[in-house]
């Protein structure tokens, strides 16, 4: 089973090089990796040509934004199953691919997902927020739930049946195309009930009021396009964030330890 890996990445000098590492680093042999840089201007691209592996491609040109990054290395994925590698992420550990793969072969499944940390941008060792997913029914879509975009893998049939990202959405594609594939299709997904990304906070759709409230009328738009749901799936979606943060000032020892 080959696995596809799309790294969409604008001005992320800092970061850029250890999400690549982290993908080279998968003991699952059978990967590609597809970098779409949308010429950055901070010195990005050098770092990435450092970086470049064996398994790795490249492309540098303009974009309209993430989603459009994303779509293009959907489009150029050969792989039987297509993840995402975020240009601030990195994966657990090294097995994880394995562990996906394993999640494939084991079960007639199109798709496999499983949970994610948030860390502190400042330190990477301290988890701010545990998203735990769960196991899904299609009825938690009405009550809010989705699968960590970043943690999610797809066989790449369910891109080519309903699409990719619809770059309408400049904030939320991505809930919108979750709720596409997962309400029109018969997944049959496989839940991997461990720590598969940790993610670094400051994304772009928190970075202001303006964005969050962006983001909330984009997440409602998605509900209703895809007849999921309305106000009321939100605020459950909202809510469910609450549980998720770990306290301030407890060690990553004592919140949990990764599998």
């Amino acid at each position: 089973m080959k696995i596809s890996i799309v790294t969409a990445v604008y001005n992320r000098r800092a970061t850029i090089a250890q999400a690549i590492a982290s993908v080279q680093a998968q003991t699952w042999p059978h990967v590609e990796h597809l970098v779409i840089d949308g010429a950055s201007t901070d010195g990005t691209l050098a770092v990435v040509e450092r970086a470049r592996h064996q398994r790795m491609r490249l492309v540098s040109e303009p974009d309209t934004g993430i989603y459009d990054a994303l779509n293009k290395g959907v489009a150029l994925a050969t792989g039987d199953v297509v993840g995402l590698m975020h240009s601030d992420d990195f994966f657990a550990h090294c097995r994880v691919l394995e562990k996906v793969a394993a999640a494939f072969g084991a079960a007639d499944a199109l798709a496999a997902y499983g949970d994610l940390d948030y860390v502190s941008a400042e330190d990477e060792t301290r988890i701010v927020r545990r998203w735990r997913s769960g196991t899904y029914e299609p009825a938690k879509l009405r009550r809010g739930w989705m699968p960590p975009h970043p943690a999610l893998f797809l066989r790449r049939e369910v891109f080519e049946r309903h699409g990719a990202y619809d770059t309408r959405f400049r904030i939320a594609a991505d809930y919108d195309a979750i709720l596409r594939w997962f309400s029109r299709e018969d997944l049959r997904p496989v839940y991997i009930p461990e720590v598969l990304v940790k993610m670094r906070l400051g994304g772009e759709s928190n970075r202001s009021v303006r964005k969050i409230l962006r983001k909330t009328g984009e997440d409602y738009r998605a509900l209703r396009i895809n007849g999921v749901g309305g106000i009321g799936a939100l605020a459950l979606k909202n809510l469910s964030k609450v549980g998720q943060f770990v306290p301030a000032g407890r060690s990553g020892n004592e919140r949990g330890r990764r599998r």
